[in-house]
């Protein structure tokens, strides 16, 4: 069993998916050719948004947004400990500084009751996390930004087609961030990601920074990076896109299935969506107390499962500068300590969703009433 299978997916659009790159192949436009733009237009209007710029991978997408916003040394970024330490990386490599606010408990994302606490006047911009295919309650979080005029970049690398309020993620905000890695909802044959705004004025940064800052050939009025995507990939997605939709859809169910069959049991805590939200699970994490023992009966039964962000962010021997000790952020520590990401995918059959199940509640306890 696949903990996310890519190929069933990939045989579905095979015959798609060749005509495109044969289409690139046969223009040789590799960089940004007529197919980037197309996959703007696409993912713009599937969004809700004015503008999208696709760039690298997603991690350059934060960087680039960061960069737009001019965020730069002595200024403060304040995002999650519970992450993939791309989205605290790139404010470090900027040289200004992380500052870390503690995640909810039931959703696992950025707990907006701490927020305004961390907010100093060295603040430059708040970078909410949107975890496991939900977002954060991004009206409280606007809200709370907008009393201090600060812009909020949602980093929906997991999040890509799930919504807040009827609303799409990464049109929730200043500035929608997400990441075409492979293993995402939406993604790609490699690296690659996307920026999303209302905002004409970021969007050309977006655009300039992408090509090293160039607003016209040999005129370069600001720093940039290396960061446009491959023609090839945006080929690739615009493939994708035509079953995307469907995909969301399974997610959503498979998702459903997984928590009304494993809500039962005790020691063992499902996902818990906000009222207002869905999901596109890009993973399916359960919390246990007995992780190792939930694992380890997972893995002698051939099933997959995955501890990710297993160390929190201020935690990491690299931001020990920061001054953070074990204790800081009790809820991430927790979560940290307890999560299992269990096999997921839009292409995931009943017969192995049951069988996951089964493996579950074979190592663990039904809960008393």
């Amino acid at each position: 069993m696949d903990f996310i299978d890519l190929k069933s997916r990939q045989k579905l659009i095979r015959e798609e998916v060749d005509e495109r790159i044969q289409a690139v192949l046969e223009h040789g436009q590799f960089i940004l050719g007529p197919e980037v733009s197309d996959l703007e237009q696409r993912l713009a209007g599937y969004v809700g948004v004015k503008h999208c710029v696709t760039v690298s991978s997603g991690t350059d997408s934060l960087l680039i947004a960061l960069m737009a916003l001019e965020v730069g040394p002595g200024d403060e970024v304040i995002t999650v400990p519970y992450t993939w330490i791309s989205s605290a990386e790139v404010i470090a490599l900027l040289g200004a500084t992380p500052v870390f606010v503690d995640v909810r408990e039931d959703t696992l994302n950025m707990d907006e009751k701490l927020l305004e606490s961390a907010i100093t006047s060295k603040t430059k911009a708040i970078m909410p996390v949107s975890i496991y295919g939900q977002t954060p309650d991004m009206d409280a979080i606007n809200e709370i930004a907008g009393r201090y005029g600060l812009p909020v970049i949602e980093d929906a690398a997991q999040s890509f087609g799930a919504t807040c309020k009827g609303n799409k993620s990464c049109n929730l905000s200043t500035i929608g961030s997400t990441s075409f890695f492979p293993s995402k909802p939406l993604g790609c044959y490699g690296d690659g990601g996307a920026l999303f705004t209302s905002d004409d004025e970021l969007a050309e940064k977006f655009r300039w920074i992408r090509v090293h800052g160039q607003q016209r050939k040999h005129h370069h009025p600001i720093l940039g990076v290396n960061g446009r995507m491959d023609t090839l990939q945006a080929a690739i997605l615009l493939a994708i896109l035509e079953v995307f939709p469907q995909e969301v859809v399974k997610r959503g169910e498979i998702g459903d299935r997984y928590t009304s069959s494993l809500s039962g049991l005790d020691e063992l805590t499902t996902p818990v969506i906000a009222a207002e939200n869905t999901s596109v699970y890009a993973q399916y994490t359960i919390l246990s107390e007995q992780r190792e023992l939930v694992q380890n009966s997972l893995k002698d039964q051939g099933i997959p499962s995955v501890s990710y962000y297993s160390v929190p962010l201020h935690l990491q021997p690299v931001f020990k500068d920061l001054g953070c000790r074990a204790g800081d952020f009790p809820v991430s520590e927790k979560i940290a300590n307890q999560c299992l990401s269990l096999p997921m995918s839009p292409y995931l059959s009943e017969q192995d969703q049951d069988k996951v199940i089964e493996g579950i509640r074979d190592s663990a306890t039904p809960r008393s009433k």
